[in-house]
């Protein structure tokens, strides 16, 4: 891993706070700092799987104007009625192998819609804002073998002001 060197000035509260931490879990003062570095910045997406990595990296870049865009974006009732249809089709086995792969391929889009989502809305946390929660209903599918599906958010009957 590569390492950058930075010279920065901390307030001195801190600088006791964590020089204390460090002396208590006798380690480094730098491995304390570097830690409580990496708590305290935006959230990672190195761990999703490879395929939406690129779709969350661009969000870092985004304006908190985009990422509120992002994370009040719904599915609409059109756009989840064929995922239900090839759902309750698969869940019967009467799915043809081209309805398989659409099945497949808006499973795939429902899951970058959600990372997508919850990733605005971690970043929008990180930089200060309050993101409430109470203003979306969830939208969920079981599919036949009880394997559920967090398909996206729709916004509730409130205003959000």
């Amino acid at each position: 891993m590569l390492a950058e060197t930075i010279t920065l000035k901390i307030p001195e509260l801190l600088y006791r706070r964590l020089q204390n931490t460090a002396q208590s879990t006798r380690r480094p003062l730098d491995e304390v700092i570097i830690h409580a570095l990496q708590i305290g910045s935006p959230p990672v997406w190195d761990d999703v799987p490879a395929e939406f990595q690129a779709d969350l990296a661009v969000m870092d870049r985004l304006d908190d104007d985009a990422l509120w865009q992002i994370a009040r974006s719904y599915k609409t009732e059109a756009e989840m009625e064929r995922y239900d249809e090839l759902l309750e089709k698969s869940g019967t086995g009467g799915l043809t192998a081209v309805e398989g792969q659409e099945l497949q391929q808006l499973r795939q889009e429902a899951d970058r819609f959600i990372l997508q989502k919850a990733h605005a809305a971690a970043l929008l946390r990180w930089r200060g804002h309050t993101v409430p929660i109470k203003w979306c209903h969830y939208l969920i599918r079981a599919d036949s073998n009880g394997q559920i599906t967090l398909l996206g958010m729709r916004p509730a009957s409130i205003s959000l002001g």
